[in-house]
């Protein structure tokens, strides 16, 4: 006999049950239809379909069936507000507030994601899977989504992660400048293109949330978080908003497209004494004159969320402060995108260690629309649950946030491509990345003093002497918000110092000696570099009380230097201006490098002259501490003004490009793919990279960018007849006369016909695995509707797909494209997955076609 469930208990059975099988390590069962006799999933005979609806059909039990009865919020045709309004009318209290939720991935599993349906996941600073690298953070993610995948609605998570100087937490990534140096810079223009490639970074390992940018205004140097800053004005911060639109793409839910944040609202930068997390005592013309207008200008720019600040104003912890969260930031700015807490934020607003009630209540009343609950999310639930069902917080607020943060789901694309897209996985510390960041480095040098013209030194003859802890430490240089959230000194992360950089610069034509103390210099080195300056931290861990000055360790390798007699360069590694200025007469020239990075060869190239300085200082450098707080317009006298920084005006300009690169020689060409080869250019100041181009009549399109003379030129069509050249770049951006050409023709026949798969499958153990496919087009015309075949080479089976119409019959696999994903332009690509079950082994298939023609396999 057939018993039928209630609905509201069918959906508690199904969600308890898919909570079991997830913990189990076990795939989770999608409704099938069998074609052929009495067999079906698991079976070894008959052929399964595996329905696919433009979602996920792995987004719970019984997806397939309902995707068949049609659910509006499952179709990427309808308006945003449409697919919104269907969903939330669909969820319960507990999948609202579940979605309202941010936990530290550290602190779940993947049965909770689904059992609470949680909104959303973040890693803290220094929160990484093992080992640290941008294929394990694409593993971990996948993993997790699709636990959330599994809930009886499938509402795919959310993922943030603090990527404030390039994607910082994963060992391997590129590390820019941090936002003081991007100031320094005064070009909105850069920053974009950082914004743009660390969205790049980022999307390759899943990551779709960046809690980026801080749009804070520093005003006391003080303060630990400085370095976050662009400026001291709110001019210059609001200027750098172009980061958001680099992040998020013209708008949100295209190639690579990453929320950004605007952080941290409002106020941060303006407490007193510079106390991080403290009271900003102001009037509300001064905030509004100050903190407000960087806020404007990212919610101008459609920045999809709000981090609201740990500080107060006048008293009240802005956490809980509805004037400004809902009267200001979302009334009168217009804000519409989700206004999230700080790690525990919400718990310092009755002023009780902990997480309460009081807290809980006020912070959503006042505004906040999710809350960072690392460890105590849990608490979290119960507390909210209870407000609400106690009528302290209205169910129309709780849906006004759980609308703000569908919204941003489903603009992000997060329904239709839930899963990392990998295309990106290999820009993770990509050279045409760490180009971009040399560039960066090297516009953000101010050059602060140069008495007797003494830069930029020469790169050929003599010996130079480097000194000091920070010129060979990427972990120093880097700075706080560096693989872990305080940062570290040492070899942390790969890159290239500071050191390093000179020695590039200068290869043979001089010599370089290096001692951390200075021992061993003397008058017959024609100068002395010391890089100094402060050692890696972050938040209330930097601020300063006391003195701002160089430490002991400096200031002696400093003395021994200056006793040689020969002129004494110092760059200054730091987080904001130090003083200095007792012991700035003994110096001959000074450049602030502030923390920049990875690429710290951007350094030496201002030093050699390869680059001039251009950079102005972003922040007023006090003449002693006890100036602070010190501002630009406040009448006090500084040892430098806010925009200071010289050039070198008696120095004409490097235009000179390098030489040709020699003809590439084209060897290992495949139907898809070739490595070319070329000599080496030569220039005065040395070569930063080269460019690959196709040429086609009298166009040419970029196609690889190397430091090194080689490169691999991949995702070519088979049979086709290419012409390849070579271009070399210089530090200073100027571009070599172009190679030679070489002819190259790919390789015909199996192995490549216009097509590429990559397929990656994760073994769960117990029989339950779960793989990704990517499917490209590596031809040059347009594929509009495809349909992908394999064979297994064990006895797998498909039990659930998305993102395509899955089919399988004995071994025989089938994959047919959906509306959304049906066409596929040239070099365009598509990810689609299953998850399946094995019996004896999980090879995986060896070869692929697509319409019929086989594809390379990657």
């Amino acid at each position: 006999m057939r018993t039928s469930l209630p609905p509201g208990r069918r959906a508690r059975l199904r969600a308890g049950l898919t909570a079991a099988l997830l913990a189990a390590g076990m795939s989770i069962p999608a409704a099938t239809t069998t074609a052929g006799a009495a067999s079906g999933p698991g079976t070894a005979t008959g052929a399964t379909t595996v329905a696919g609806a433009g979602t996920p059909a792995m987004a719970g039990p019984g997806a397939g069936l309902r995707a068949a009865a049609g659910e509006p919020y499952r179709d990427p045709s309808l308006p945003v507000a449409t697919r919104v309004a269907d969903l939330l009318s669909r969820m319960t209290l507990d999948e609202k507030i579940g979605q309202m939720t941010q936990a530290e991935r550290a602190s779940v599993t993947a049965a909770d994601i689904t059992a609470y349906r949680l909104g959303s996941l973040l890693s803290g600073g220094g929160s990484a899977p093992s080992p640290n690298n941008a294929a394990s953070w694409a593993d971990m993610y996948d993993g997790f989504q699709r636990a959330a995948l599994a809930t009886p609605l499938g509402v795919p998570l959310v993922y943030g992660a603090d990527a404030v100087h390039g994607h910082n937490n994963v060992v391997g990534a590129t590390i820019f400048p941090h936002n003081i140096g991007l100031g320094a810079t005064r070009d909105p223009e850069l920053v974009r293109q950082i914004g743009r490639a660390v969205a790049e970074e980022v999307s390759g390992t899943g990551v779709d949330w960046d809690f980026a940018p801080c749009v804070c205004v520093a005003r006391d140097d003080r303060w630990g978080r400085t370095y976050e800053s662009f400026g001291e004005v709110p001019e210059l911060p609001a200027s750098m908003t172009t980061i958001v639109t680099g992040l998020q793409g013209s708008q949100l839910g295209g190639p690579a497209s990453v929320m950004a944040t605007a952080k941290h609202y409002v106020g941060d930068g303006g407490t007193a004494g510079g106390d991080d997390q403290g009271d900003a005592r102001l009037t509300e013309a001064e905030l509004r004159a100050v903190h407000l207008p960087p806020f404007k200008a990212a919610v101008d720019r459609g920045v999809g969320s709000v981090m609201v600040s740990y500080s107060s104003w006048n008293g009240v912890k802005t956490h809980g402060d509805r004037y400004l969260i809902t009267s200001v930031l979302k009334g009168e700015l217009g804000f519409t995108g989700i206004v999230v807490s700080d790690w525990n934020g919400v718990d310092q607003i009755d002023g009780a260690e902990g997480l309460s009630a009081t807290d809980v209540r006020t912070a959503v009343n006042a505004g906040v629309d999710m809350v960072m609950e690392p460890q105590a999310w849990k608490q979290f639930i119960t507390l909210l649950r209870a407000e609400v069902q106690a009528g302290r917080v209205a169910t129309s607020r709780v849906d006004d946030a759980v609308r703000r943060i569908l919204t941003k789901k489903f603009e992000l694309g997060l329904f239709e491509k839930p899963l990392t897209d990998r295309s990106y996985t290999s820009t993770v510390g990509s050279a045409a990345h760490r180009a971009l960041a040399r560039q960066a480095v090297a516009k953000s040098q101010v050059l602060l003093k140069n008495s007797g013209n003494v830069l930029p030194l020469t790169a050929s003859g003599g010996k130079i002497f480097v000194a000091g802890k920070s010129a060979d430490d990427i972990g120093v240089q880097s700075g706080g918000w560096t693989v872990t959230w305080q940062g570290s000194t040492g070899n942390i992360t790969p890159g290239t110092t500071i050191l390093q950089g000179i020695r590039d610069t200068v290869g043979s034509a001089a010599t370089v000696t290096y001692s951390r103390d200075g021992s061993g210099v003397d008058g017959s080195y024609r100068a002395a570099i010391a890089v100094v300056g402060e050692t890696p931290y972050a938040e209330g861990q930097g601020d300063r009380t006391g003195s701002m000055g160089l430490d002991a360790t400096d200031l002696r390798t400093l003395d021994t230097l200056r006793r040689a007699g020969v002129p004494l360069v110092v760059v200054l590694v730091s987080g904001r201006p130090l003083d200095i200025a007792a012991q700035l007469p003994g110096w001959d020239a000074l450049v602030a490098a502030w923390l920049p990075g990875t690429e710290g060869r951007g350094v030496a190239d201002v030093l050699f002259g390869a680059v001039k300085p251009t950079g102005k200082l972003p922040m007023t450098w006090m003449s002693d501490v006890s100036q602070q707080p010190i501002n630009d317009g406040d009448g006090k006298t500084p040892l430098f003004p806010y925009g200071h920084g010289l050039t070198y005006r008696d120095t004409p300009a490097d235009t000179a490009p390098p030489s040709a690169p020699g003809v590439p020689v084209a060897s290992e060409v495949t139907s898809s793919q070739v490595e070319l080869s070329w000599a080496a250019s030569s220039d005065d100041v040395g070569v930063t990279a080269y460019d690959v181009v196709r040429v086609q009549g009298t166009t040419e399109t970029t196609v690889a960018t190397q430091a090194a003379p080689s490169a691999t030129v991949t995702g070519l069509s088979a049979g086709t007849a290419y012409t390849f050249a070579v271009y070399a770049r210089d530090a200073a951006g100027n571009r070599s006369p172009r190679s030679g050409t070489v002819n190259v023709t790919t390789r015909a026949g199996n192995g490549g016909g216009g097509c590429r798969v990559t397929y990656a499958a994760g073994d769960w153990g117990g029989g339950g695995f779960g793989a990704t496919v990517t499917v490209a087009n590596t031809g040059t015309s347009a594929i509009n509707g495809w349909t992908l075949r394999f064979t297994f080479p064990g006895d797998q089976r498909v039990t659930q797909g998305w993102s395509a119409t899955w089919s399988q019959s004995g071994a025989d696999v089938t994959a047919t494209s959906l509306s959304w994903n049906a066409s596929l332009a040239p070099g365009a690509s598509t990810g689609i997955g299953f998850n399946g079950s094995y019996g004896s082994g999980n090879p995986a298939p060896a070869a692929f076609t697509l319409n019929g023609t086989p594809c390379s396999v990657s």
